[in-house]
């Protein structure tokens, strides 16, 4: 499967570029490999990822617990 930008990623899961990296840095998503360029590479599954945390987010859970879902699905 073809890495995707964090644009690309962002613009299909219908949040903001800056939404993606909080949910980095909250440990909701996976840190993506990088370019030589430092550009991050996301895999496509990443967009389903992120529609599971706004769905979680629209049902009451809290990032804390929304985290542990995704520990449970992996």
């Amino acid at each position: 499967m073809a890495a995707l930008t964090i644009g690309e990623i962002a613009k299909q899961s219908g949040v903001g570029v800056e939404t993606v990296r909080y949910y980095e840095r909250k440990g909701l998503l996976a840190e993506p490999p990088r370019k030589p360029s430092g550009y991050r590479q996301y895999q496509p599954d990443t967009i389903d990822q992120i529609r599971f945390i706004l769905r979680s987010k629209q049902l009451g859970f809290t990032l804390r617990e929304i985290r542990g879902l995704l520990n449970l699905r992996l």
